[in-house]
């Protein structure tokens, strides 16, 4: 999982309003039309995987968490609810497998080792994939990736819409993170300004005493749109994609010994992206945009 205090650290932020953003928003309210309603295509429309031979699957246990919202939570019944948790049973039920799938929650910790000590088929968790992760399990193609982006102080004049503008300014980034690599690699104009963490960066921002702040493209939108940005910042520009700095995105992660099933979700995400549902599920939790 995307362990980093960047992807953490969104928990605390907006948990409570990605309940009720994922209970009650529809495809193109909040500010979609501002930073971007479309996800991204992962899959080639023209595409057509084969569906492998599912007949001997006994069971689909497809384990996640309840701590990364807004892909996996409980909701305010004590329902698991999440992005991923509604991409599995949509995969499930593309399989037609809905009578075998199961899906289950879990400490983050015990994820890997319940895989490997058949406790489960598959993981739906946000896992990243490493060089050693990849030793001893599969993955499926990403379905999702996570961008970086800007925001800036809306009272600060900025001259231009693109982060050409932003050379020699002063850009907030969390010290020591994949963002902070990331902002210096691909803007070395920019004059990089590290705090210990996201509440002193958004507050340096919020008092203009940087221009813009560079970070996690799946929180910054909530932070902007929430009570407490004050409506002082808008995003700006991007969004940035990088798997050196980012990873590859969020997949399924399986044993080795099933490759057949790999094959299964490939096929099963490349048809819900095909026919409009990814697109769907990422309107209902993303309504701010992360692209």
């Amino acid at each position: 999982m995307i362990t980093s205090p960047v992807w953490r650290g969104a928990r605390d932020l907006f948990a409570a309003c990605v309940m009720m953003t994922a209970a009650f928003a529809t495809p193109g309210t909040g500010l979609a039309a501002e930073t971007g309603d479309t996800l991204p295509l992962m899959f080639d429309s023209r595409e057509r995987l084969a569906r492998p031979d599912l007949s001997t699957i006994v069971r689909l246990r497809i384990l996640t968490t309840v701590d990364f919202p807004p892909f996996n939570f409980t909701d305010q019944t004590g329902r698991l609810s999440g992005f991923n948790v509604d991409l599995a049973r949509e995969i499930c039920a593309e399989l037609k497998l809905e009578a075998k799938c199961q899906i289950q929650a879990l400490p983050f910790d015990e994820l890997e080792k319940t895989l490997e000590t058949n406790g489960g088929e598959a993981v739906m968790a946000g896992i990243s994939v490493s060089p050693q992760r990849l030793e001893r399990f599969l993955f499926s193609r990403s379905y999702i990736g996570i961008p970086a982006r800007f925001a800036r102080n809306r009272a600060t004049e900025i001259p231009g819409d693109t982060a050409a503008a932003l050379v020699g300014r002063r850009v907030g980034v969390v010290k020591e993170t994949a963002h902070e690599a990331m902002l210096k690699a691909f803007f070395p104009g920019i004059t990089a300004v590290p705090f210990e963490n996201d509440a002193e960066m958004t507050a340096a921002l919020k008092e203009k005493k940087v221009d813009a702040v560079f970070t996690d493209g799946l929180k910054l939108p909530f932070w902007v749109s929430s009570e407490a940005s004050e409506k002082c910042c808008t995003l700006f520009d991007g969004p940035y994609l990088s798997e050196k700095f980012l990873g590859e995105g969020l997949s399924v992660m399986v044993r080795r010994t099933d490759p057949t099933l790999v094959a299964a979700f490939n096929q099963a995400l490349a048809e819900l992206s095909r026919n409009g549902r990814l697109q769907d599920l990422y309107l209902r939790y993303f309504p701010n945009g992360l692209y």
